[in-house]
């Protein structure tokens, strides 16, 4: 066997090529399909015709989409608040927690490890109007969950964003606390020394110190929220009267429901200039200097 074949540099492309194949026919050629079917007309089975730029204006007409942009919207800025406060919360709490601390860990990430699919249905039950919390307040006398939150349009999306959030808040504790381990304990006993409060020495020294993980935390929850989908699908499929509807389940309902793959690409490829332009705005933050 020639020597350059058994270099480490050969060795370590024998080991990434099937990594490579994956992904190109997974994640980029996908991608470019998409690109290019964004400007036709293409039903996924007959012929595929060039409309030039139809798509994207019948994009900006579409009312469900516009519903679905506000909605991804309200997503983001709710992840953006409760699960990132809370998780802030308990992380620092935790630090102080010397005995069982691995157990509380535990518990809170159980949710993020559990399948989209096994949340769903748990908190599907716990809501269920008979079954469920609602069937124990009628028993009480209450009319409370007479109805289950995700067949109401008033509630259907922040029931919906309550249970994602459940499922994924956990995740920012482990990072959070991963992040406040790496404070240097001596400016905790100088806070100390100066009397400082447990909430001064949380704002003027952990927060400063896990900026930087702070920061990218927000940069996934702002990315990870423009695809959203799994939740939304199982517990309400956008429902009722599109009150849930979010971009990538209108995405999947052109696609696969109506066939309308051409449309459906023109909804990926915003998505992608949006995704785009957040990671774009964070890139000239870093060059300019700030902690990203």
């Amino acid at each position: 066997m020639p020597k350059f074949l058994t270099s480490i540099n050969a060795i370590s492309w024998y080991f990434l090529f099937p990594v490579i194949f994956i992904h190109f026919f997974v994640v980029a050629f996908p991608s470019i399909l998409s690109l290019l079917l964004c400007l036709t007309d293409w039903n996924g089975f007959g012929r595929i015709n060039y409309v030039g730029l139809e798509n994207f204006q019948e994009l900006f007409r579409d009312r469900v989409f516009k519903k679905a942009v506000k909605h991804n919207i309200i997503w983001t800025v709710m992840f953006l608040t409760i699960p990132v406060i809370v998780a802030l919360i308990i992380a620092y709490l935790l630090t102080g927690i010397k005995r069982g601390q691995l157990f509380y860990r535990l518990v809170y990430f159980f949710p993020y490890i559990l399948a989209s699919i096994v949340n769903c249905l748990i908190w599907r039950y716990i809501f269920h109007p008979r079954h469920g919390l609602g069937g124990w307040f009628e028993n009480q006398g209450i009319d409370f969950l007479a109805k289950s939150p995700f067949a109401m349009k008033e509630t259907a999306l922040y029931a919906v964003a309550w249970v994602d959030m459940w499922h994924f808040w956990g995740f920012l504790v482990i990072i959070y606390l991963t992040g406040m381990y790496q404070v240097d304990d001596s400016l905790y006993e100088a806070a100390d020394i100066e009397g400082a409060t447990k909430f001064q020495k949380f704002r003027y020294i952990t927060l400063p110190m896990i900026r930087p993980i702070f920061v990218l935390s927000l940069i996934i929850i702002i990315i990870w929220s423009v695809p959203t989908f799994d939740y939304v699908y199982i517990l309400t499929m956008g429902g009722p009267a599109y009150s849930s509807e979010v971009v990538a389940n209108h995405l999947y309902s052109q696609a696969f429901q109506r066939m309308n793959v051409g449309y459906a690409s023109t909804i990926g490829v915003m998505m992608f200039f949006y995704v785009g332009i957040i990671v774009g705005f964070f890139a000239i933050l870093r060059r300019m200097g700030w902690e990203v």
